[in-house]
Formats: C-alpha cells, sequence, structure tokens
C-alpha cells in the first residue's frame, strides 16, 4: 500500500501541490491545428547548446579555436549589414507589390541602389574577403535568396553574371547557399548565440 502512494507521489506531484492554475486568464501564443479550430499552445523556446567538440591533438584544437574566434568577430562586424539588407529587401519587396509600371519599378531600384551606394559603399569596401564571403552566406540564409538571385531580380540577368564573373575572381560566389545542416553548422550555432545576446 505504501508502494502505491509512493508511486502517485512521484507520478502526479503537480496534482499534490501546484496551484490552480486559471486557464482563462494565461496568456500564451496558440496555433490552430485542424479544421474544427482546436488549438495548442505554442512557446518559443531560445535555443539550447551543449558539449563541446572532441579534438585529436592540441594542434586541431587550437586551429579550431582560432577559427571559432575569427567567426565570431566576422560575424559582430556583418551582422548588421545583413539585417539592414533583409528589411531594405522585405521594404522593396512590399513597394514592388503597389508598382505595376516596369519603368517606375526601375525608376524606384535605381533610387534604392543610390541611397544605398550612399550610405554603406564606403564600410562595405572596408570588409575583408572571408567577410565579405560571409555575408553572401548570412543574405542567403536570412533571405532564403542567394545573392546571385537578388542581383538577377533588381538588376537582371547580364548584371547578376556581370557580378558572379568579378566575385568568382575575388575567391567568392554569389551563389552560395548557407547549409545549416552540413558545412555552415557551426556558423549558424555562433548566429543564433549572437542573436540571443550569448556572444
Amino acid at each position: 500500500m505504501r508502494a502505491f502512494f509512493i508511486a502517485i507521489f512521484l507520478c502526479f506531484p503537480t496534482f499534490l501541490f501546484a496551484e490552480e492554475v486559471d486557464w482563462d486568464k494565461l496568456a500564451v501564443a496558440r496555433r490552430v491545428v485542424d479544421k474544427y479550430g482546436d488549438t495548442i499552445p505554442c512557446i518559443v523556446m531560445p535555443p539550447i547548446f551543449c558539449g563541446t567538440p572532441k579534438f585529436r591533438n592540441e594542434r586541431q584544437q587550437r586551429k579550431y579555436y582560432a577559427e571559432y574566434s575569427r567567426t565570431v568577430y566576422n560575424i559582430k562586424k556583418v551582422y548588421p549589414y545583413v539585417q539592414i539588407a533583409k528589411l531594405k529587401l522585405a521594404e522593396m519587396d512590399a513597394e514592388f507589390a503597389k508598382i505595376k509600371d516596369p519603368k517606375a519599378k526601375k525608376a524606384y531600384i535605381n533610387m534604392v541602389e543610390k541611397e544605398m551606394f550612399k550610405e554603406f559603399e564606403k564600410p562595405l569596401k572596408n570588409l575583408t574577403m572571408s567577410q565579405g564571403r560571409l555575408l553572401i552566406k548570412m543574405l542567403d540564409r536570412e533571405t532564403g535568396r542567394t545573392s546571385y538571385q537578388i542581383v538577377k531580380e533588381l538588376k537582371g540577368g547580364v548584371s547578376a553574371f556581370f557580378w558572379q564573373s568579378i566575385a568568382l575572381l575575388f575567391d567568392s560566389n554569389l551563389k552560395a547557399k548557407f547549409d545549416a545542416n552540413g558545412q555552415d553548422m557551426m556558423l549558424d550555432q555562433l548566429i543564433m548565440m549572437y542573436e540571443s545576446g550569448l556572444l
């Protein structure tokens, strides 16, 4: 009999000690899950990072942490520009939905291009090659479009081809995609840590 009460205590402690919750007054995000309007609560959890990589030797460990600190520095340098570009693209997409005339659309693109060049040409010129490559990858991560696609949409295929050719000369690739489950896994985790204020 005592074992039964111990099992009840271990399995259902909330019934014994929890304060009664007024579910009607509890405010959480929710999502409709079916055609009948049933909902479930949705709570966004911050990312959790655990574990440390295993190294074969001290040299490999030093190399990893040197790359780690360099990548963190580059993320902090590039991230603000990526967020500005993301917002500007969203703003442009909203404007394009309103503009029907191709000439007006082209004039709008040219106006935005002049504004962006005036504001960002100098700081972007000061980025290193690795920071430039990171910018290209992060743009794909944040917008779901490669830099090549963005240039092609805004300036046309000829312009996209021209800038891709220039990028390739400098060992970059405007068609580079962000691979969060492959080669960019560490980068993705570092970006999430930076976004969470952990770096």
